[in-house]
């Protein structure tokens, strides 16, 4: 056993500095560096999942496809918004949704998500929760799209056996 001087009146054992477990380091960091990087490509997938269902939701939206849109939103979704009340059903999101379409079934409305400012997290046991800013312009038949608002949300996702629906909705800084 060898002694170390750390401070004029301590000593040490030189083995109670290092990690001797019998396992060579090379080992010890490669176990290390397979848990971060599983853990790093499962948040991947579940971003890459989540943005998908993201995308499938407003393009529903922005095309006045009902039936596709309410396939994302769960039943009893809550949804907050800082300018309107709250509403507790999917049914009491129908009419606002439908307010948004002609009667050729075209949006007057156009919801665009901005993607560098999106984060998405695990919720264990439950799915995930999506942040982040989205921008909504009003589209005119004869001029340019105009913007109206850049709102923040929050998205609660719910995994159901790989059906993902929306639970719980903040909207909020319009």
């Amino acid at each position: 056993m060898t002694l170390l001087r750390m401070s004029p009146r301590r000593w040490i054992k030189r083995s109670t500095m290092t990690m001797d477990t019998g396992l060579p380091a090379l080992i010890k960091v490669l176990l290390l560096a397979s848990l971060f990087f599983s853990s790093a490509a499962k948040a991947d997938e579940l971003s890459q999942t989540i943005l998908a269902q993201d995308q499938a939701l407003f393009d529903a939206f922005n095309n006045c496809d009902l039936e596709q849109w309410a396939h994302y939103l769960a039943e009893d979704i809550e949804f907050y918004q800082d300018n309107d009340d709250a509403t507790t059903t999917r049914e009491q999101l129908v009419p606002s949704f439908l307010d948004r379409c002609d009667s050729e079934n075209r949006a007057n409305l156009r919801r665009e998500l901005l993607p560098d400012t999106v984060e998405i997290y695990p919720m264990q046991a439950y799915g995930a929760v999506q942040m982040g800013t989205h921008q909504f312009w009003v589209v005119n038949k004869d001029k340019p799209d105009e913007l109206v608002s850049t709102p923040k949300f929050v998205h609660l996702w719910q995994n159901n056996d790989g059906h993902w629906q929306i639970t719980r909705v903040i909207s909020y800084a319009h």
